[in-house]
């Protein structure tokens, strides 16, 4: 696949504690396969969809165990750069950018909400080898508890376009170009309070209850849904180590795609 253009999704990954559960987690539900953990890089770990890399899995430092989150990056093309646009815009850099051997450049920040995201200029290493399709990342949401300081952050840093999605409350979708790359939601009181912000990865599978299944089979909690949209079924989940994710079958739409409007 072709290198992404600047703040687009590009890679996913999360620390676990268990590394091995994960990945027996994450082959059952999503169908992965794994490559070598690789020692040189601390073990980290991709995961594969046929055949293409799509995410990867690693354990944490010493010191940093705790909940697992998954992490999305977005490309760069010179990641000093966009660093420097999200210090500029009030965010909090966790890790500034740092090469990894010819791979490329990965950086780690928080909008100014606290929503955890990375950056990656590629290398050799351009990002996900699939899209939308089953097992692959496919789409994600910012669910944050203030709103406003991610919808002036984000379009900030990546020249996004902020649009309102018609007939659903406090939500935004952010345009990249003519493309729709990230969307926005508030999180009300139906989250419990302990829940950090973050951002939920969507990943595609051929069938949302099954994989539903899949997951609850295995230890992970159903969060909400199945649930018909137009844009396909999907559920929300967290993984036994903590990880929310989403899984969405895009194949079966039900009802029209709402309009978007220029958000004020």
């Amino acid at each position: 696949m072709a290198v992404p253009p600047e703040g687009a999704p590009c890679w996913a990954d999360a620390m676990f504690n268990d590394t091995e559960g994960a990945k027996s987690f994450y082959a059952d539900v999503l169908g992965w396969t794994f490559g070598g953990a690789s020692s040189e890089f601390g073990d980290y770990t991709e995961a594969y969809a046929d055949g293409r890399p799509v995410a990867a899995v690693v354990p944490p430092m010493p010191g940093q165990e705790g909940t697992s989150q998954w992490c999305l990056y977005f490309a760069a093309r010179d990641a000093a750069a966009t660093a420097a646009r999200i210090r500029d815009n009030g965010g909090e850099l966790l890790m500034e950018p740092m090469r990894v051997g010819d791979l490329g450049t990965m950086c780690l920040a928080r909008d100014p909400g606290g929503v955890l995201f990375g950056l990656w200029q590629a290398g050799t290493h351009e990002g996900f080898g699939a899209v939308a399709e089953p097992g692959a990342y496919c789409w994600a949401e910012v669910f944050t508890r203030e709103p406003e300081k991610s919808d002036a952050f984000f379009p900030a840093v990546f020249s996004y376009r902020p649009r309102r999605l018609e007939g659903v409350e406090d939500f935004r979708v952010y345009d990249l170009g003519e493309r729709s790359v990230l969307g926005r939601m508030r999180m009300t009181d139906d989250f419990p309070p302990e829940m950090p912000p973050y951002i939920n990865v969507y990943f595609a599978v051929g069938d949302c209850d099954e994989a539903v299944a899949r997951a609850t089979a295995r230890g992970g909690l159903l969060r909400f849904g199945p649930m018909d949209t137009p844009f396909g079924r999907f559920a929300g989940i967290s993984d036994p180590q903590g990880a929310h994710f989403s899984v969405i079958d895009i194949t079966k739409p039900v009802g029209d795609v709402p309009r978007t409007t220029d958000a004020d």
